[in-house]
């Protein structure tokens, strides 16, 4: 045989030529097999970067008032319409989806934070169990709009004045909404630790002397990630229902600092003489809590281990 002949190539084990796996990429196979949860994602990243950079390209102010052009329904100038002042309708979903998004977002991080430290404390302190959990069932029998309703309009004006309008309106807002929706995060958390705890390198870790706020951490929280992350997308829509629910009541933000919430409810009135005014605003909201909810049911199929092959 020459030397430039090809040797024969050797007779491997298949094995050899799968590539490795990591949890992550598992997760996005399964996650694109979710036809609707990647429609979801491309949808939800439209509307995110219209409220983001869209004001700097659509320069209209949105508290502008032109009565001239009033009640509009579509034009080139306007082309989401106009209010009863004349303001911009689209320049003005663009700055409410801000706040509305903020709102869901960081009411999400509250009620995601609570759960998952009682989750945590429930299911691996055996003696704070009975009384955490009984805290929780408490929370969870209360009736939620009346005492939303309750506190807002009880810690409205000292907020205010502490913060200012708008700042004490946020700081309510999130802290009520993320306040009273952390029960089924740690309903989620607790069963989770309960089954983590009793695995073999828990016990390992415990046998070598690792303390319980290192075991929580280091071993147990980043086995209960998974199905946090998929709570964390659907209270980030039931945070935005919540948030338009109290604005289309009237106890958010003022109407010259409009959501979408407030939109709708500033648009009530005049349903009659131009549609516009609730259609936008209550299509977006839709939308955003549409496409959370598919992302969220893309994530717990592409986090669910027995899906993964």
């Amino acid at each position: 045989m020459t030397a430039t002949a090809k040797a024969k190539p050797k007779n491997l084990d298949p094995a050899e030529f799968v590539q490795a796996r990591t949890f992550a990429g598992d997760a996005w196979l399964q996650f694109r097999k979710h036809r609707l949860a990647l429609i979801a994602v491309a949808v939800l990243a439209i509307i995110v970067l219209g409220v983001l950079i869209g004001p700097a390209f659509w320069t209209l102010d949105p508290t502008y008032i032109d009565i001239i052009a009033a009640y509009q329904i579509s034009s080139p100038e306007h082309p989401f319409g106009t209010d009863s002042l004349g303001r911009d309708t689209l320049a003005r979903a663009l700055q409410g989806g801000r706040v509305s998004l903020m709102i869901g977002v960081s009411a999400m991080l509250v009620s995601i934070s609570i759960g998952t430290i009682v989750g945590l404390a429930s299911g691996y302190f055996r003696r704070l169990d009975n009384p955490l959990m009984r805290l929780t069932d408490i929370f969870i029998a209360l009736p939620q709009l009346p005492l939303l309703l309750v506190l807002m309009m009880l810690f409205r004006e000292p907020l205010k004045a502490a913060f200012g309008v708008e700042g004490g309106v946020f700081i309510l807002m999130v802290s009520v909404i993320g306040g009273l929706q952390w029960m089924p995060t740690a309903r989620l958390v607790r069963g989770e630790v309960l089954s983590v705890k009793s695995r073999e390198f828990i016990t390992a870790a415990t046998a070598v002397g690792s303390r319980d706020g290192r075991i929580l951490t280091s071993h147990i929280l980043p086995n209960v990630m998974s199905p946090v992350i998929v709570a964390a997308t659907f209270s980030i829509a039931s945070a935005i229902i919540t948030e338009s629910a109290l604005s289309f009541l009237g106890l958010g933000f003022p109407p010259d600092f409009p959501t979408w919430g407030r939109l709708l409810f500033d648009g009530k009135d005049y349903l009659t003489i131009t549609w516009t005014l609730v259609f936008w605003p209550g299509l977006l909201i839709s939308l955003t809590v549409l496409c959370v909810n598919f992302i969220g049911d893309g994530l717990r199929d592409a986090l669910d281990p027995r899906l993964r092959k």
